[in-house]
Parts: C-alpha cells; structure tokens; sequence
C-alpha cells in the first residue's frame, strides 16, 4: 500500500516532466518573476514563509508586496517554472529544471552513412 511518501514523491515525479527551466530562460521573464527565480535558484527548494522572510529582507525598491509575490509564485508554478507542494502557508516551492534533450543528429548522420553504405554501388559498372 503506497503511504504519502510515495504519492508525494510520485507528484513530484510527474510534475517535473512537465517541463522546466534553462538559464536562457530566465532572460525573458518579467523583471519581477526573474528575482523570484534568481532567489530561488540559490536555495532550489524554499518553503513559502521562508521566501517572504528574504523578500522582506532585500531593500525596499526591490520588495514585492504579498499580493505581487503570491501572483508571481502562482504564475511560475502554472508556467511549471516552480514545483508547488501544498497550498497556501504550508507550500513548498521547488526550482524545476529541465533535463537537456540529447541530440538526435549525430544519429541522424550515422544511419544515413550506414545506408548509403550498405547500397550495392552502381557506377563501378
């Protein structure tokens, strides 16, 4: 019988297949999007009363208020940016990365050469 480790461990699984991050990526984010990331990059794992502790840490021009923030976590977790466990107070955000996709052209270039190999040569007639 699967206890809530494994169902927890298991959303987990599921959800970071999901999609992810590069670095490139954050480039493109909204300033305020890009400094929750960047914030939790350094940690990759933060609970939600602990990101409010360091947001009300940084200097003021830089804070977002509850509102700002609570909209920034939702939005990066629907984008699947973050991994949210839980709800509200007791959430925990998780960084997810992307794996990167290996290539498929070397293989490509192989097989075509193994093919145009393995053709019985018609000009040496």
């Amino acid at each position: 019988m699967p206890g809530l480790f494994d169902r927890l461990d298991k959303e987990i699984k599921e959800k970071q297949k999901e999609g992810g991050i590069t670095p490139l990526d954050l480039a493109k984010l909204p300033p305020s999007l890009r400094k929750i990331m960047r914030l939790m990059l350094r940690e990759m794992q933060m609970s939600y009363p602990r990101i409010c502790e360091v947001m009300d840490a940084m200097p003021e021009n830089d804070r977002l208020t509850r509102d700002e923030l609570d909209s920034a976590l939702s939005s990066l977790s629907e984008q699947f940016w973050l991994i949210r466990i839980g709800e509200k107070e007791k959430a925990i955000y998780k960084v997810n990365l992307r794996r990167k996709a290996g290539s498929a052209l070397m293989a490509g270039i192989w097989s075509s050469l193994n093919e145009k190999l393995k053709k019985p040569s018609t000009d040496s007639k």
